[in-house]
């Protein structure tokens, strides 16, 4: 038989104002939790609040689900939620000799090097592509993905930069690196560091990186304010010491050039001062790019290339979004700098198209642009991605005209081309291949790349591992969503490992193309401001 136990009635009311006590506890908390998710999924929902697209393209949907997974490839730390079967934890002592936690980021390419300059543009061009598309990359269920790898970047920039003046760029020798054939997992070699500071500047890698944080910043200021801030502080302070010291890193360290070679950095300020003003909204900043410095920095009147190297026609066509838009209480003299800048953007859309009177040349027979043989798509991929964000602005802002020079065309028409380059890459062209790992039933099987060539079991260090170079077998491990560096201007491509200027990956070429693809997933609106 159970034993009873009595209760006194002082015992009842006290365990009757404990359990009410409790019951209330619970409830508040219940609800801040409640209040917590809710807050977490209207965030998203913001990065989202463009009208949810109905119209899905299931293959642009898919090839944009594989390109993100690229990013999953390059990870370096102690990875979370790891989706690449064959990746591990690498790279965790990396920066422990300045007493800085650089174990995140990404691997540049196939190397194993983390060169900050590409890396940083590889995360302006990821929160541009979630600030213009989120809603798409929501609608096929990518965009925690996306957040996650930009968020993976932006924790290694930030504590790059553990003081005002001190910009950590680089962790790994590339001469050392070059010279070993080996996984991210097993890398024993020393790791040094290499910074940019007050004695010796870098203009252009600074003032990316304030543009990559400025950008994430605007991503993350809906989903978490508290880091968003911290995002902005760095980049302002990045871009005040990348325009105090106006020195190429280039010309201050001089082996950083046989690498990423900087042409100039007056891009990267009017890039950089863009998204600060995007951020901000301090008149300050958009004034450095119209009145201050338009004519010197400008390259107003002559289209460019998009790339790492060059941002000038990202920034005019990312500042014809103000154009199209508006901004607010800007003076009659900047609105008309603006207006230049979009003029400036519109020669840009005509050279792309290919029926345009001032088409360019640089395309080859079956209509790809094609710039320089090393890494050749990144110039197609870029301006297709520039083209259908404007084609987007022009949509939404209901600007139903495009002249070239005389000739009119419509958005869809800027929208069809940025398919052509696209449709290119994912395998309708003259090889029938795709240049996207994983995509299709043909794809370049022999990358160049250290990780996807060497069996996971393999003992091998640092020399001995250039057997698997040198195997003439498939790489054993699939780089899912690789955008190899792409096709000669003939439309050859020769897949061999050691063919790396056409068969070596870079993250900045994939993020250009989760960009692009991103666009394409749906036909849709764009926000009209951050």
């Amino acid at each position: 038989m159970e034993k009873k136990i009595g209760y006194s009635d002082a015992n009842r009311k006290y365990y009757g104002s404990a359990l009410c006590w409790w019951l209330t506890v619970s409830v508040v908390a219940i609800l801040v939790v409640a209040a917590g998710v809710f807050t977490i999924f209207i965030n998203f929902h913001r990065l989202s609040h463009s009208p949810q697209p109905s119209n899905i393209v299931p293959k642009y949907a898919s090839s944009f689900q594989l390109a993100l997974q690229f990013f999953d490839v390059q990870k370096s730390g102690k990875l979370k939620n790891n989706r690449v079967w064959w990746r591990g934890d690498s790279g965790l002592r990396d920066g422990s000799e300045e007493n800085l936690d650089l174990s995140k980021g990404l691997y540049d390419a196939g190397d194993l090097v983390k060169f900050g300059f590409p890396m940083a543009f590889t995360a302006t061009v990821l929160s541009w592509a979630i600030l213009e598309y989120g809603h798409n990359m929501d609608a096929v269920k990518q965009l925690d993905y996306a957040v996650d790898s930009l968020k993976w970047i932006t924790d290694y920039l930030v504590n790059a930069h553990p003081f005002a003046e001190v910009l950590y760029i680089q962790v790994g020798d590339p001469e050392v690196d070059h010279n070993c054939w080996e996984r991210p997992e097993n890398m024993t070699e020393k790791r040094p560091l290499t910074q940019v500071n007050s004695s010796y500047p870098g203009t252009e890698v600074a003032a990316e990186t304030a543009a990559a944080l400025a950008s994430a910043s605007l991503v993350f200021k809906e989903i978490n304010l508290t880091y968003s801030q911290i995002l902005l502080e760095h980049a302002q302070q990045l871009f005040i010491f990348a325009d105090t010291y106006k020195v190429s890193y280039s010309v201050s360290i001089p082996q950083v050039g046989k690498y990423y070679n900087s042409s100039g950095y007056e891009d990267e300020l009017l890039w950089a001062s863009t998204w600060l003003y995007h951020a901000t909204k301090d008149p300050s900043y958009l004034n450095y790019v119209t009145e201050k410095n338009k004519n010197e920095f400008g390259s107003l009147g002559s289209g460019s290339w998009f790339s790492w190297d060059d941002k000038h026609a990202a920034t005019q066509v990312l500042l014809s979004r103000l154009n199209f838009f508006g901004a607010g209480d800007v003076p009659d003299t900047e609105n008309l700098d603006l207006q230049k800048y979009r003029e400036t953007a519109e020669i840009l859309m005509c050279k792309f198209l290919p029926d345009s009177p001032t088409a360019t040349t640089n395309r080859t027979k079956s209509g790809l642009i094609w710039v320089v043989p090393w890494n050749s798509l990144q110039h197609s991929v870029a301006s297709a991605f520039l083209a259908v964000i404007y084609s987007d602005y022009m949509f939404t802002s209901q600007t139903e005209n495009l002249y070239c020079s005389g000739k009119m065309y419509k958005p869809v028409d800027l929208r069809k081309f940025a398919i052509s380059q696209v449709d290119y890459v994912l395998g309708e062209n003259p090889m029938n291949m795709s240049f996207l790992v994983g995509h299709g039933s043909e794809y370049p099987k022999y990358i160049h790349h250290r990780g996807s060539s060497i069996p996971v079991d393999a003992k091998t260090g640092c020399r001995d591992g250039f057997k698997w170079y040198d195997s003439p077998d498939p790489n054993p491990n699939v780089a899912f969503g690789a955008i190899v560096g792409g096709p000669f201007f003939n439309e050859t491509y020769n897949d061999f490992r050691n063919n790396s200027m056409q068969a070596e990956p870079t993250t900045y070429s994939n993020a250009l193309l989760v960009g692009l693809l991103s666009g394409l997933v749906a036909s849709s609106s764009v926000v009209s401001s951050f």
